[in-house]
Protein backbone atom coordinates (compact mmCIF):
# COMPACT_ATOMS: atom_id res chain seq x y z
CA UNK A 1 0.00 0.00 0.00
CA UNK A 2 1.15 3.42 -1.08
CA UNK A 3 -0.27 6.02 1.53
CA UNK A 4 -0.42 9.44 -0.01
CA UNK A 5 0.54 12.53 2.40
CA UNK A 6 -2.94 14.65 2.46
CA UNK A 7 -1.44 17.33 4.55
CA UNK A 8 -2.66 20.21 2.40
CA UNK A 9 -3.37 18.71 -0.75
CA UNK A 10 -6.91 20.10 -1.96
CA UNK A 11 -9.62 17.95 -3.03
CA UNK A 12 -12.55 19.26 -5.10
CA UNK A 13 -15.50 17.22 -4.58
CA UNK A 14 -19.28 18.01 -6.28
CA UNK A 15 -22.38 17.29 -4.61
CA UNK A 16 -20.63 18.07 -1.34
CA UNK A 17 -23.56 19.56 0.68
CA UNK A 18 -24.99 16.19 1.92
CA UNK A 19 -24.77 12.33 2.34
CA UNK A 20 -21.73 11.40 0.34
CA UNK A 21 -19.76 14.19 -0.77
CA UNK A 22 -20.04 15.99 2.93
CA UNK A 23 -19.11 12.92 4.21
CA UNK A 24 -16.40 12.51 2.14
CA UNK A 25 -15.42 16.45 2.56
CA UNK A 26 -15.50 15.88 6.17
CA UNK A 27 -13.12 12.82 6.06
CA UNK A 28 -10.54 14.73 3.83
CA UNK A 29 -10.71 17.71 5.78
CA UNK A 30 -9.47 15.75 9.30
CA UNK A 31 -7.10 14.32 6.76
CA UNK A 32 -5.53 17.91 6.44
CA UNK A 33 -6.73 18.40 3.30
CA UNK A 34 -8.22 22.08 1.91
CA UNK A 35 -11.37 21.54 0.12
CA UNK A 36 -13.29 23.02 -2.46
CA UNK A 37 -17.10 22.09 -2.52
CA UNK A 38 -20.07 22.75 -4.65
CA UNK A 39 -23.48 21.82 -4.97
CA UNK A 40 -27.00 22.78 -6.38
CA UNK A 41 -28.03 23.76 -2.87
CA UNK A 42 -26.81 26.42 -1.70
CA UNK A 43 -28.05 26.22 2.21
CA UNK A 44 -26.08 23.32 2.24
CA UNK A 45 -22.81 24.01 0.68
CA UNK A 46 -22.82 27.30 3.30
CA UNK A 47 -23.05 25.33 6.12
CA UNK A 48 -20.34 22.90 5.22
CA UNK A 49 -17.81 25.70 4.30
CA UNK A 50 -19.45 26.64 7.92
CA UNK A 51 -18.43 23.65 9.57
CA UNK A 52 -14.88 22.91 8.23
CA UNK A 53 -13.71 26.72 8.69
CA UNK A 54 -10.23 27.12 6.93
CA UNK A 55 -10.29 23.94 5.64
CA UNK A 56 -12.37 25.18 2.84
CA UNK A 57 -10.77 27.19 0.25
CA UNK A 58 -13.93 27.37 -1.48
CA UNK A 59 -17.80 27.02 -1.74
CA UNK A 60 -19.75 27.43 -4.48
CA UNK A 61 -23.05 26.95 -5.56
CA UNK A 62 -23.23 24.84 -9.20
CA UNK A 63 -25.32 22.73 -11.05
CA UNK A 64 -22.74 20.34 -12.94
CA UNK A 65 -24.93 19.44 -15.53
CA UNK A 66 -24.58 23.35 -16.45
CA UNK A 67 -20.94 23.34 -18.92
CA UNK A 68 -21.13 27.34 -18.44
CA UNK A 69 -21.41 27.09 -14.63
CA UNK A 70 -19.25 24.39 -14.61
CA UNK A 71 -16.43 25.95 -16.83
CA UNK A 72 -17.09 29.69 -14.32
CA UNK A 73 -16.72 27.30 -11.29
CA UNK A 74 -13.01 25.51 -12.28
CA UNK A 75 -11.70 29.01 -13.05
CA UNK A 76 -12.41 30.84 -9.94
CA UNK A 77 -10.49 26.98 -8.17
CA UNK A 78 -7.44 27.58 -10.99
CA UNK A 79 -7.24 31.55 -9.51
CA UNK A 80 -6.56 29.98 -6.47
CA UNK A 81 -4.37 26.82 -6.86
CA UNK A 82 -2.28 25.56 -10.04
CA UNK A 83 -4.44 22.21 -10.09
CA UNK A 84 -6.56 20.23 -7.79
CA UNK A 85 -4.82 17.17 -6.57
CA UNK A 86 -7.76 15.06 -5.81
CA UNK A 87 -11.11 15.64 -7.89
CA UNK A 88 -14.15 13.78 -6.37
CA UNK A 89 -17.02 13.71 -9.37
CA UNK A 90 -19.72 12.92 -6.63
CA UNK A 91 -22.98 14.87 -8.11
CA UNK A 92 -25.46 12.28 -8.24
CA UNK A 93 -29.59 12.01 -8.45
CA UNK A 94 -31.83 9.13 -8.08
CA UNK A 95 -34.01 8.14 -10.90
CA UNK A 96 -36.64 5.18 -10.75
CA UNK A 97 -38.81 3.89 -13.10
CA UNK A 98 -39.30 1.75 -15.94
CA UNK A 99 -38.08 2.67 -19.68
CA UNK A 100 -41.65 3.20 -20.74
CA UNK A 101 -42.12 5.26 -17.40
CA UNK A 102 -39.28 7.48 -18.30
CA UNK A 103 -39.95 10.61 -20.53
CA UNK A 104 -36.83 11.79 -22.56
CA UNK A 105 -37.06 15.42 -19.58
CA UNK A 106 -36.00 12.73 -17.02
CA UNK A 107 -33.59 11.00 -19.20
CA UNK A 108 -32.15 14.64 -19.68
CA UNK A 109 -31.87 15.29 -16.02
CA UNK A 110 -30.16 11.82 -14.79
CA UNK A 111 -28.02 12.04 -17.68
CA UNK A 112 -27.00 15.51 -17.36
CA UNK A 113 -26.18 15.04 -13.55
CA UNK A 114 -24.89 11.36 -13.52
CA UNK A 115 -23.08 11.32 -16.73
CA UNK A 116 -22.24 14.75 -17.98
CA UNK A 117 -21.69 16.24 -14.43
CA UNK A 118 -19.01 13.93 -13.92
CA UNK A 119 -17.97 14.40 -17.94
CA UNK A 120 -17.73 18.27 -16.67
CA UNK A 121 -15.41 17.26 -14.09
CA UNK A 122 -13.16 15.74 -15.81
CA UNK A 123 -13.23 18.01 -18.95
CA UNK A 124 -12.49 20.70 -16.60
CA UNK A 125 -10.02 19.94 -13.69
CA UNK A 126 -8.25 16.93 -15.28
CA UNK A 127 -6.07 19.00 -18.04
CA UNK A 128 -4.74 21.09 -15.10
CA UNK A 129 -3.42 18.09 -13.41
CA UNK A 130 -1.22 16.99 -16.44
CA UNK A 131 -0.14 20.21 -16.88
CA UNK A 132 0.90 20.49 -13.43
CA UNK A 133 2.93 17.27 -13.87
CA UNK A 134 2.68 15.66 -10.14
CA UNK A 135 0.35 13.57 -10.64
CA UNK A 136 -3.32 13.32 -8.90
CA UNK A 137 -6.55 10.95 -8.36
CA UNK A 138 -10.18 11.27 -9.89
CA UNK A 139 -12.73 9.74 -8.13
CA UNK A 140 -16.01 9.03 -9.94
CA UNK A 141 -18.83 7.84 -7.82
CA UNK A 142 -20.38 5.23 -9.93
CA UNK A 143 -22.58 2.72 -8.57
CA UNK A 144 -23.21 -1.59 -7.88
CA UNK A 145 -25.85 -0.35 -10.38
CA UNK A 146 -23.04 0.14 -12.73
CA UNK A 147 -21.96 -3.39 -12.45
CA UNK A 148 -25.60 -4.86 -12.04
CA UNK A 149 -28.74 -4.21 -14.00
CA UNK A 150 -32.18 -4.27 -12.56
CA UNK A 151 -35.11 -3.64 -13.51
CA UNK A 152 -37.31 -0.42 -13.07
CA UNK A 153 -34.35 1.58 -13.08
CA UNK A 154 -32.86 1.87 -17.09
CA UNK A 155 -32.27 5.65 -16.85
CA UNK A 156 -30.32 5.23 -13.26
CA UNK A 157 -28.46 2.03 -14.58
CA UNK A 158 -27.38 3.90 -17.89
CA UNK A 159 -26.08 6.85 -16.55
CA UNK A 160 -24.23 4.66 -14.09
CA UNK A 161 -22.41 1.80 -16.37
CA UNK A 162 -21.24 5.20 -18.31
CA UNK A 163 -19.58 6.52 -15.47
CA UNK A 164 -18.24 2.77 -15.05
CA UNK A 165 -17.18 2.37 -18.71
CA UNK A 166 -15.28 5.97 -18.67
CA UNK A 167 -13.33 5.58 -15.28
CA UNK A 168 -11.97 2.46 -16.78
CA UNK A 169 -10.60 3.84 -20.01
CA UNK A 170 -10.00 7.31 -18.54
CA UNK A 171 -7.54 5.28 -15.78
CA UNK A 172 -5.51 4.13 -18.93
CA UNK A 173 -4.96 7.67 -20.36
CA UNK A 174 -4.09 8.90 -17.33
CA UNK A 175 -1.92 6.31 -15.96
CA UNK A 176 1.42 7.84 -17.66
CA UNK A 177 0.68 11.14 -15.82
CA UNK A 178 0.56 9.59 -12.66
CA UNK A 179 -3.28 10.25 -11.93
CA UNK A 180 -4.83 7.99 -10.54
CA UNK A 181 -8.53 6.77 -11.66
CA UNK A 182 -11.01 4.76 -9.65
CA UNK A 183 -14.93 4.23 -10.20
CA UNK A 184 -16.63 3.67 -6.64
CA UNK A 185 -19.68 1.71 -6.92
CA UNK A 186 -21.82 2.08 -3.50
CA UNK A 187 -24.38 -0.35 -2.85
CA UNK A 188 -27.59 1.15 -0.50
CA UNK A 189 -26.32 4.33 1.30
CA UNK A 190 -28.36 6.15 4.10
CA UNK A 191 -28.59 9.13 2.23
CA UNK A 192 -31.61 11.51 0.23
CA UNK A 193 -30.49 10.65 -2.92
CA UNK A 194 -34.38 9.48 -2.95
CA UNK A 195 -35.94 12.15 -1.08
CA UNK A 196 -34.43 14.67 -4.12
CA UNK A 197 -35.18 11.98 -6.72
CA UNK A 198 -37.99 11.03 -8.94
CA UNK A 199 -39.87 7.94 -9.48
CA UNK A 200 -42.58 7.27 -11.89
CA UNK A 201 -45.06 4.14 -13.27
CA UNK A 202 -45.95 1.25 -10.98
CA UNK A 203 -42.57 1.81 -9.06
CA UNK A 204 -44.30 5.02 -7.94
CA UNK A 205 -46.60 2.86 -5.65
CA UNK A 206 -43.40 1.74 -3.60
CA UNK A 207 -41.76 4.77 -3.12
CA UNK A 208 -42.44 4.96 0.75
CA UNK A 209 -40.61 1.58 0.83
CA UNK A 210 -37.91 2.45 -1.39
CA UNK A 211 -37.34 5.79 1.12
CA UNK A 212 -37.32 3.66 4.03
CA UNK A 213 -34.83 0.66 2.40
CA UNK A 214 -32.23 3.86 1.81
CA UNK A 215 -32.53 4.81 5.61
CA UNK A 216 -31.64 1.52 6.54
CA UNK A 217 -28.71 1.73 3.95
CA UNK A 218 -24.67 1.74 4.78
CA UNK A 219 -23.68 5.29 6.19
CA UNK A 220 -21.97 7.18 4.23
CA UNK A 221 -18.63 8.03 6.26
CA UNK A 222 -18.03 4.66 5.39
CA UNK A 223 -18.29 5.27 1.13
CA UNK A 224 -16.08 8.35 2.71
CA UNK A 225 -13.54 5.92 4.18
CA UNK A 226 -13.31 3.83 0.89
CA UNK A 227 -12.42 6.88 -1.42
CA UNK A 228 -9.93 8.34 1.15
CA UNK A 229 -8.27 4.36 1.09
CA UNK A 230 -8.37 4.34 -2.37
CA UNK A 231 -6.47 7.40 -3.02
CA UNK A 232 -4.11 5.60 -1.29
CA UNK A 233 -3.97 2.08 -3.16
CA UNK A 234 -5.47 3.42 -6.62
CA UNK A 235 -8.03 0.07 -7.54
CA UNK A 236 -9.88 0.59 -10.79
CA UNK A 237 -13.35 -0.44 -8.63
CA UNK A 238 -13.75 -0.13 -5.40
CA UNK A 239 -17.34 -1.27 -4.00
CA UNK A 240 -18.69 -0.31 -0.50
CA UNK A 241 -20.89 -2.45 1.60
CA UNK A 242 -22.12 -5.93 1.79
CA UNK A 243 -24.73 -6.09 -0.64
CA UNK A 244 -22.82 -4.12 -3.45
CA UNK A 245 -19.84 -6.96 -3.00
CA UNK A 246 -21.97 -9.60 -2.75
CA UNK A 247 -23.84 -8.51 -5.82
CA UNK A 248 -20.71 -7.83 -8.18
CA UNK A 249 -19.16 -11.08 -6.63
CA UNK A 250 -22.78 -13.10 -8.09
CA UNK A 251 -22.44 -10.81 -11.52
CA UNK A 252 -18.92 -11.81 -12.02
CA UNK A 253 -19.42 -15.45 -11.14
CA UNK A 254 -23.29 -16.41 -11.68
CA UNK A 255 -24.40 -13.59 -14.12
CA UNK A 256 -27.36 -16.08 -14.48
CA UNK A 257 -28.18 -15.91 -10.84
CA UNK A 258 -28.24 -12.01 -11.08
CA UNK A 259 -30.53 -11.81 -14.07
CA UNK A 260 -33.08 -14.02 -12.08
CA UNK A 261 -32.58 -11.96 -9.35
CA UNK A 262 -33.88 -8.86 -11.62
CA UNK A 263 -36.75 -10.62 -12.95
CA UNK A 264 -37.84 -11.23 -9.20
CA UNK A 265 -37.71 -7.66 -8.28
CA UNK A 266 -39.44 -7.05 -11.03
CA UNK A 267 -42.33 -9.40 -10.21
CA UNK A 268 -42.59 -7.86 -7.17
CA UNK A 269 -42.93 -4.11 -8.43
CA UNK A 270 -45.27 -5.19 -10.69
CA UNK A 271 -45.18 -4.91 -14.97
Amino acid sequence: MIRTNLQDKVAVITGAGSGIGRATARAFAAAGARIVACDLDRARVDSLAAELGDRMVLASQVDVSDRAQMAAFADAVHARIPAADILVNNAGVGLGGSFLDTSLDDWDWVLGVNLKGVVHGCHYFVPKQVERGTGGHVINIASILGIFAPPKASAYVASKFAVLGLSKSLRSELAPHRIGVTAICPGLIATAIMEDGRVSGSLARHQDKIKARFKKGTQPERVAQAILAAVHTNPAVATVGSDAWVTAALARVAPRVTERIGMLVARRLGH
